[in-house]
């Protein structure tokens, strides 16, 4: 195989000097050609391989929580509105407060392995007063437990799960901006 790698640098040079190149420059493509087919191979591959953002629900089973939430935070940010990352502790509940006074909304991310229960919408509810925010959502990699659709709906919180992360950015740009199509 070197001797393969080593006869296409010669070539590559000799007939780069040929073709009227400098003596310097014949060198460098001689030593630079044989490293062109493994760029290619690895371009070619490069552009068959889906990027996260082509697939954004994708391997969210992999992710820690804290991953999860920067996942969250990063499709908040696409729709132009603020975002803040409470700290890990002291919280309230509430992992990032998304919008503008007056009309916050509060964001509880929970990536589990097994449906979410009532213990999150309680957590985003109690908590988004403390944080000023008037509107709550529950966002997960999962799917949610009938009793906390129950308690969502009877608190107005919007829970996001599963299949649903692919309509999140849309979900939060419906609850950021208001009716008249400005930003609050």
């Amino acid at each position: 195989m070197w001797k393969v790698i080593c006869a296409v640098g010669v070539l590559a040079g000799i007939a780069a000097y040929l073709s009227g190149l400098d003596p310097m420059w014949s060198v460098v493509v001689g030593v630079l050609s044989p490293a062109v087919p493994a760029f290619l191979v690895g371009v070619a591959r490069g552009a068959r391989t889906e990027s996260p953002r082509e697939h954004p629900a994708a391997d969210k089973e992999a992710m820690s929580g804290t991953e999860f939430e920067d996942y969250v935070a990063r499709i908040a940010r696409t729709c132009g509105v603020p975002v803040i990352m409470t700290p890990l502790s002291g919280d309230w509940g509430v992992d990032l407060i998304v919008g503008k006074r007056p009309h916050r909304l509060a964001i509880q991310c929970k990536r589990q392995s097994r449906p979410v229960g009532t213990g999150a919408v309680q957590e985003v509810v109690a908590g988004a007063p403390m944080q000023d925010c008037t509107q709550t959502m529950v966002v997960t990699n999962h799917d949610f437990t009938p009793a906390a659709r129950r308690l969502a709906e009877l608190h107005g919180c919007v829970l996001v799960g599963g299949a649903e992360l692919t309509r999140l950015a849309s979900t939060i740009r419906a609850l950021t901006v208001p009716q008249g199509g400005q930003r609050i």
